[in-house]
């Protein structure tokens, strides 16, 4: 596979930072702090909100995909600075903007538009948790997973104890979590939380292919697809089918429908404009 360009990481900062760079009608965000395994500040926890409250404001942005800088996607919670907060019982990522987590608590919003993750070597605790939280997720074949608060003396918060057992079954999610030991890319796909394994390398372009395809489809029926796909996960098959009815009247009325029926008659490609 041809490499696309990757995306260079801003300065070095002892906080670390989220980097953003727009390719086309896809956002990526890049988790930088290499020096410490891009090991989470509260000022990276802001500035990951800010990026996927970007991504769902901006009509102009499709598709989201989270990669990191460095040789690890994440080593998890940066303890010395997010410990404070976990005591007072504050959260890193301030009221009103979209929840990286996507866990629907109160005072946050929840993400509308689709996220693929990059992941590659380290990837413990949140970077299992925003991989979970997001739709699709590449792993690179040098993974090392692991879900271990229980070695910290806390709890993962971050949805491992919904998502895991949701996508691996109760006694699959309970054996990582109550253990805490690591497990590579084979094991991830096994257990249905990731959707790809690749060579280490090629992570991130897989993501970005996958990513391009997904924001070359009419932008307002992707959303809908989503957004239906996940109700029926949280809330049942049944309330996710009192939706279709109404959500296909909406979306038969758009632009991009009818754009569908024009570029299907004229064996094209379509031009959707997410109207």
């Amino acid at each position: 596979m041809a490499r696309m360009n990757s995306p260079s990481p801003s300065p070095a900062s002892a906080e670390g930072s989220i980097d953003t760079e727009v390719r086309g009608s896809v956002l990526l965000i890049g988790i930088n702090r290499p020096a410490k395994r891009n090991g989470f500040t509260p000022k990276m926890f802001r500035e990951l909100g800010e990026a996927y409250t970007r991504l769902d404001d901006d009509a102009d942005l499709r598709v989201g995909v989270l990669h990191a800088f460095g040789d690890h996607f994440t080593a998890g919670l940066d303890l010395p600075t997010i410990a404070p907060l976990m005591q007072r019982g504050e959260k890193a990522v301030p009221l009103g903007l979209v929840d990286p987590l996507n866990l629907a608590m109160e005072g946050y919003r929840r993400r509308s538009k689709p996220m693929v993750v990059a992941v590659k070597g380290i990837t413990y605790t949140l970077g299992i948790e925003l991989m979970l939280a997001a739709d699709i997720v590449v792993a690179a074949d040098d993974c090392r997973f692991s879900q271990l608060e229980v070695k910290r003396g806390i709890m993962a918060t971050g949805g491992a104890t919904l998502r895991m057992a949701e996508r691996a079954g109760l006694g699959n999610a309970l054996l990582h979590l109550l253990t805490g030991d690591e497990f590579g890319s084979a094991e991830a796909l096994r257990l249905n939380f990731v959707q790809k394994v690749v060579p280490a390398g090629q992570e991130l372009d897989e993501a970005l292919r996958i990513a391009e395809a997904i924001a070359a489809q009419a932008p307002l029926a992707v959303v809908a697809t989503r957004l239906n796909a996940l109700k029926a996960v949280e809330q049942g098959p049944v309330v996710a089918m009192q939706e279709f009815l109404a959500t296909q009247q909406r979306l038969s009325r758009s632009e991009d429908a009818a754009e569908g029926v024009r570029s299907f008659v004229e064996r094209r490609d379509a031009r959707f404009q997410g109207r």
